[in-house]
């Protein structure tokens, strides 16, 4: 493969050909019809691309391609709350465009990586919003050329090209820490979020950070690996059980960890927030209705869900959003599952 100019500006599609060592009507399939050129040539091609620097232009590619009046979110649970409250803000915005939504839960056995790709290629869609943290941009692209415009809801991507909207998660943390040290906590745990996701790292970095700011030692604060889950917060209720020297409080990455974590307390004859102060991260519906009501932070999923849908609705338009990477302020709802330590 030819070598890339170095420090060459503006790639184009001729410097790209030359990468690839394949002509520009070659590269101009590759990126228009993918299924009119070879496996090898769309790879050279890819690679190419990724070398150059070159940047898709979106808007050229949409004059070409047919409008379907239709936009994809992939979704990883559509039974969780949080993601259907994203989902509101998504279709309310893209009702008022004329706009269809359709959803893939991709967590499901039938919508496998290889369905969705072979969907990809056939361009069934405009855009693409995507609510799992799971699924590469990159590896959508290096399988499809021709992919439509991407934006990213609740999950961080760190592509140039790909616009983000999400919740501020250092300062949610920040706000659910910080409220357990006024109630007068010093010994803190934390129920973690996937740490392979940006947000979920966010979280234990701000909950590392606020309590070192406060002069308790983070290297000696209980932390247990999680998922969001509320198995997640059962296997982390089991193990707090089994320590002789346990946290009063609990910052949970999220309010299902939350659940779990509590219910299996109450099992063991545990009362929160007599024994235990929890926080969750989230504030969905059933937080407030939970006994006891859950002290969380509150995420603006639905904003968060149209705020994505305006960031793909500039992108199908030819433009990208001025401010690519939104985040969005989330605040602390303080309820009845915190409380100073030994208050009962």
């Amino acid at each position: 493969m030819t070598k890339i100019e170095p420090g060459k500006n503006n790639p184009t599609v001729q410097d790209v050909a030359r990468a690839a060592n394949v002509s520009t009507a070659t590269v101009s399939r590759a990126l228009s019809a993918p299924d009119r050129v070879s496996e090898k040539a769309r790879a050279r091609v890819a690679e190419a691309i990724k070398q150059t620097g070159y940047v898709i232009n979106h808007a050229a590619r949409n004059l070409r391609r047919r409008q379907t009046g239709t936009i994809v979110a992939l979704v990883p649970d559509i039974g969780n709350s949080h993601f259907s409250n994203i989902l509101n803000g998504i279709e309310s915005v893209c009702a008022e465009n004329d706009l269809n939504v359709l959803i893939a839960d991709t967590r499901k056995s039938s919508m496998s990586r290889t369905r969705l790709q072979t969907y990809f290629s056939h361009n069934n869609f405009d855009g693409i919003v995507i609510l799992d943290g799971e699924i590469s941009v990159e590896e959508m692209r290096g399988s499809n050329l021709n992919l439509p415009p991407v934006v990213t809801a609740g999950e961080w991507c760190s592509d140039p090209t790909v616009p983000v909207a999400l919740v501020d998660n250092l300062k949610g943390a920040e706000l659910a820490v910080t409220h357990l040290i006024e109630q007068g906590h010093r010994s803190i745990g934390h129920i973690s979020g996937l740490l392979t996701h940006q947000p979920g790292r966010d979280r234990l970095e701000a909950f590392r950070t606020t309590l070192s700011q406060s002069g308790i030692d983070p290297t000696g604060a209980w932390v247990c690996q999680g998922d969001y889950s509320l198995a997640a917060g059962k296997n982390a209720a089991l193990a707090w059980l089994d320590m002789s020297s346990r946290p009063t409080a609990v910052f949970c990455a999220s309010d299902r960890s939350a659940f779990g974590f509590i219910s299996t307390l109450h099992q063991a004859g545990v009362v929160v927030p007599r024994d235990v102060s929890v926080v969750g991260f989230d504030d969905i519906d059933v937080a407030q209705h939970y006994i006891p009501a859950l002290t969380t932070v509150h995420q603006p999923r639905r904003a968060v869900g149209s705020s994505a849908a305006r960031h793909l609705l500039a992108l199908m338009s030819g433009h990208m959003p001025e401010n690519r990477l939104l985040r969005l302020d989330p605040w602390l709802v303080v309820r009845e599952s915190t409380a100073p330590p030994g208050s009962g």
